[in-house]
């Protein structure tokens, strides 16, 4: 993509997080996006069908992020850990508390939330998948028990201000999993 569209792209998408910081999603207009991002209207709907289809390229654009921080290949052929995924990827919600925060913990924009479950399902069915799961636990209930407990701790952990170095809260978050699962094997991925 050329380096024009993606650094309007990126202005837009900022601006508009900049404006859920402030307001609620209902009440941004296309014009204010504009303003912010010192764009014209038109640029943005050459970008995005309207404010919605914003929200959801911004959603992705934003969890993509957090993914690919979390599954960082490692520099040697050592496999990635449940744990050192976890790891990276509370840091980087640690760096970029402002944005997570945002995106988290704002009443106009559940699909945030519901697309993290979501990857954090699929993450817990592949760690399954690699593992097994315990005798006699259904696969299912299993998969979301834990991705739920995840996704609640670190939705705790942000709108508390993060109490915990991410460290600890990871330290923490993997003790309770390994009741249930075996985490220290490899991520396939």
């Amino acid at each position: 993509m050329d380096r024009r569209v993606l650094k309007t792209r990126k202005a837009i998408i900022e601006a508009f997080v900049g404006l859920l910081e402030e307001q609620d999603f209902e009440q941004i207009t296309i014009n204010e996006i504009a303003d912010r991002a010192n764009v014209n209207r038109g640029t943005i709907y050459l970008h995005y069908a309207d404010k919605f289809d914003l929200l959801e390229q911004c959603i992705e654009t934003y969890l993509q992020r957090l993914l690919d921080a979390c599954m960082i290949e490692s520099p040697t052929t050592t496999p990635v850990t449940a744990k050192d995924a976890l790891l990276r990827t509370f840091c980087y919600l640690e760096q970029h508390a402002t944005t997570y925060t945002t995106l988290l913990t704002k009443k106009g924009i559940p699909a945030f939330r519901s697309k993290l479950m979501t990857l954090l399902v699929q993450g817990v069915q592949d760690q399954m998948d690699a593992c097994g799961i315990q005798e006699g636990m259904k696969k299912e209930i299993t998969i979301q028990f834990l991705a739920s407990a995840a996704v609640g701790i670190l939705e705790w952990w942000i709108m508390n201000s993060m109490p915990y170095p991410a460290e600890e809260i990871v330290d923490q978050l993997i003790g309770l999993l390994q009741l249930h699962l075996n985490l220290h094997a490899p991520i396939n991925g």
